[in-house]
C-alpha cells in the first residue's frame, strides 16, 4: 500500500476510535512533517529558540487533537500546515510581549513576496493579513495556507481544494497580491 493510502487509511480507522492507528501514524508522517517544518525554519537566525522537531511534535500534537475530523491525508497535512502557522505566531506574540527584541522569525517561500527574514511583529501582522484575507476569500485563504505553510505545489493545492489548477494559479496571484499590499499598508 502507498504511504498516502496508508495515512488515509490510519485517519480513517483513528476516526472510527482505533486508538493503535493513532499511534502508528505519527512515524509514517514524521519524516514529511519535519521537512516542512525544516522549510519553515530553514533561515531563522542563529538565536532562534524554536527547534524544528519541537515545531513537528507540537504541530503533530495539536493535529492529533482534531483526529476525528480528518477527512484525509490532504486534510491532515492542512491542519499540520495550520498548527505549524499558529505555533509560529504564538511564538512570534511570545517574543513580541516579552520586548526582548532581536529575535527574529523567518517565514519562507520562495513563490511568494513575502519571503523575507520577519521579526516577530512582521509574523503578526502577517498572521492579521491571512486573518483579513480568510474573511475576504475562505478558498484563497486555504490555498496560501497549503502552499505558503503546508509546502504544497501549485496543482497539488488545487486537487486537495478540488479547484482546477488555473483557478488556483490565479487565487495564488491574487492572494499574493492582497498580503503584499496589506504587510505593506501595515508597515506604513
Amino acid at each position: 500500500m502507498r504511504a498516502q493510502e496508508e495515512i488515509t487509511v490510519l485517519l480513517q480507522k483513528a476516526r472510527a476510535g482505533d486508538a493503535a492507528a493513532g499511534e502508528a501514524l505519527l512515524p509514517i508522517v514524521y519524516d514529511q512533517l519535519r521537512q516542512l517544518a525544516a522549510a519553515k525554519m530553514r533561515k531563522q537566525s542563529d538565536g532562534h529558540t524554536l527547534q524544528p522537531t519541537a515545531l513537528v511534535h507540537e504541530a503533530y500534537m495539536r493535529a492529533l487533537g482534531n483526529m476525528e475530523d480528518f477527512e484525509n491525508r490532504r486534510h491532515f497535512f492542512f491542519v499540520a500546515s495550520r498548527a505549524m502557522r499558529d505555533i509560529l505566531v504564538d511564538h512570534a506574540r511570545k517574543k513580541a510581549a516579552s520586548k526582548r527584541g532581536g529575535d527574529q522569525i523567518f517565514v519562507s517561500n520562495e513563490d511568494i513576496a513575502i519571503g523575507i527574514e520577519s521579526t516577530a511583529d512582521d509574523m503578526l501582522a502577517l498572521d492579521q493579513a491571512m486573518k483579513k484575507l480568510e474573511g475576504l476569500s475562505q478558498r484563497q485563504h486555504d490555498l496560501v495556507m497549503l502552499r505558503f505553510f503546508g509546502g504544497l505545489t501549485s496543482p497539488e493545492a488545487a486537487k486537495a481544494l478540488d479547484i482546477s489548477e488555473r483557478t488556483a494559479e490565479r487565487d495564488w496571484r491574487f492572494a499574493r497580491a492582497y498580503l503584499h499590499k496589506t504587510l505593506s499598508e501595515a508597515d506604513n
